[in-house]
């Protein structure tokens, strides 16, 4: 009985000591930059650069959307409801829901993507460097319904490169 608690303790130490080491080394920040692709997304945006992170099992999340051209940033929000996925037209692969807050620049960016909605939400595909991005606005209106606003078509551009990390870790401030 002794050697299997010993055993269960040393394999839980072992799992804890792999995870401290992992989890710094593949959690990190990344800000990839993306052109447009044609010319109703260049009317809208011309360029976007997302602030992804990737996490320790490599899953991407965006975390913010930076106007590549114009003085301009929102953040956004993971989720939204799953009539907004339903509103996509036919044929759309892209599945992964974000939400644009309506304060700050949230709202400017949600009014030039859905005029007249209340709330505006972004469907995206896999966001990877290197590969295009197709990515749908979705409005939901006073009325309740939702509606597909625009589609997006990106080509990949390239990543920016982040400062040196300080002492802290952090990206040096200087």
């Amino acid at each position: 009985m002794k050697t299997t608690a010993h055993t269960v303790s040393t394999v839980a130490l072992a799992a804890l000591t792999l995870i401290s080491v992992v989890g710094p080394a593949r959690a990190e920040t990344r800000f990839l930059a993306y052109d447009a692709a044609d010319r109703v997304t260049q009317a809208l945006t011309r360029g976007v650069t997302l602030e992804v992170r990737r996490g320790l099992l490599g899953g991407v999340s965006v975390r913010r959307i930076i106007s590549t051209t114009a003085r301009g940033s929102a953040r956004i929000d993971y989720g939204g409801p799953d009539a907004v996925r339903r509103s996509l037209p036919p044929g759309s692969d892209e599945a992964t829901i974000y939400t644009i807050p309506t304060e700050g620049d949230g709202r400017g960016l949600s009014r030039a993507l859905c005029p007249g909605s209340d709330q505006a939400f972004l469907v995206l595909g896999r966001v990877r460097a290197g590969r295009p991005l197709t990515v749908h606005a979705v409005g939901r209106w006073a009325d309740g319904t939702m509606r597909h606003c625009v589609t997006l078509e990106y080509s990949y551009r390239g990543e920016w490169a982040l400062p040196p990390a300080g002492p802290s870790g952090a990206p040096d401030a200087r």
